[in-house]
């Protein structure tokens, strides 16, 4: 396997988890995932949104994020409790497959060698975004983060856990 397509592999694995949590509160989006509060799956999603938006169009491309709308889901932001602050959990979904279309497709012009040129993210994020190939680690390490925020919000939501 070469490493571009271990990166989709990963994308796409890291997607499947997510999303599939994330899906299965479509009917309680906002639940948080303890008594003090979190990420709710609504926030969690339209963050995961802006957020590839971030890497591949900011860092990676040196463009805006497509997505301004979704500021109130950028890193830094706390989320709120009131569901009219957020587009619909389905608008959301399309978003997300909007950029991971963008995403793959970028992916698919790359070479091996292209993974290591330098991107445009601010140089105080350090090395962790400071390559294309680290910013498409970041993609599904972030996704994976963020699930396990999902699956505490399907705890909390009285569901059972999907793996024990």
């Amino acid at each position: 396997m070469n490493t571009i397509d271990y990166i989709k592999m990963s994308l796409e694995s890291s997607k499947g988890w997510a999303m599939g949590l994330i899906g299965d509160m479509k009917d309680s989006p906002m639940t948080q995932p303890t008594p003090n509060g979190g990420n709710h799956p609504l926030w969690v999603l339209g963050h995961l949104v802006r957020a590839e938006s971030d890497l591949l169009d900011c860092f990676i491309l040196g463009a805006l994020n497509r997505f301004p709308e979704l500021e109130n889901c950028a890193m830094g932001n706390t989320p709120s409790t009131d569901a009219s602050e957020y587009p619909s959990m389905d608008e959301l979904m399309g978003k997300f497959e909007q950029i991971r279309s963008a995403t793959l497709a970028h992916l698919d012009s790359l070479s091996a060698d292209d993974l290591d040129k330098s991107t445009h993210a601010p140089e105080e994020f350090g090395p962790a975004f400071s390559t294309v190939g680290a910013c498409f680690a970041a993609m599904s390490t972030h996704m994976s983060f963020h699930a396990g925020q999902v699956a505490d919000a399907r705890r909390a939501a009285g569901r059972d856990p999907v793996m024990a």
